[in-house]
Parts: C-alpha cells; structure tokens; sequence
C-alpha cells in the first residue's frame, strides 16, 4: 500500500512585507472559533480572524508573528490574517526595522 504524502504548506516565493492595507501584529491570546487577539505595530489590538483559506492548514499560537488586513468598516478593532511567519523570516522582519524587537520581547 502506498505511503499517504504529507501536508506541504503552500509558501509564496518572496515573503509578503507589510504595505498601506496590511499591518504586522503579535498574536496575544486565542478567542476561539478561528479568532484571535493581535497586538499590532500600529499601536491598535485587533481582534483578528483566521479566513476559510487558512484554516486547519495553518496553526496559530500565542506569540506568532501575522500580517493583518484591517477590515474596510472597523479598521482600528477588526481584521483578517493574511500571512503566518516563520522563525526566520521574523529575524529578517527585525534587522530590516520592520518589526520592533520590543514587541517580540513582551510576548515572551
């Protein structure tokens, strides 16, 4: 009988930066039912939303660096997830500037 293949993770090519319609945030705690509190580098803490694309093929934990796409209608409250980040292209975020090592160090 055939060996069943693993879950390859889709990943883009080039890792997705944050722009003008997306903001990078922390998770800081599980809501529940997909959601989830973010801490982002804005200043705001969304309560942020995992869409259909991404779920049970991403996980999420407290602590994970995501970009976030703030809703149209409550952009300071409400957004969805966008992207997951990896370990090391966290460290890359950081020696780029893009993400303040002072946010990495409350999550801790």
């Amino acid at each position: 009988m055939p060996k069943k293949k693993g879950f390859e993770e889709e990943r883009p090519e080039e890792t997705p930066l944050p722009d003008e319609s997306t903001v990078l945030c922390i998770v800081e705690k599980l809501l529940g039912g997909d959601h989830f509190l973010a801490k982002c580098v804005d200043g705001n803490t969304r309560t942020t939303r995992i869409p259909g694309k991404f779920r049970k093929k991403v996980w999420i934990k407290e602590g994970d660096v995501v970009l976030v796409a703030p809703w149209d209608t409550q952009p300071d409250k409400k957004g969805d997830m966008v992207y997951k980040y990896r370990s090391d292209e966290v460290k890359k975020l950081v020696d780029m500037g893009l993400l303040p090592p002072e946010l990495l160090e409350g999550t801790a």
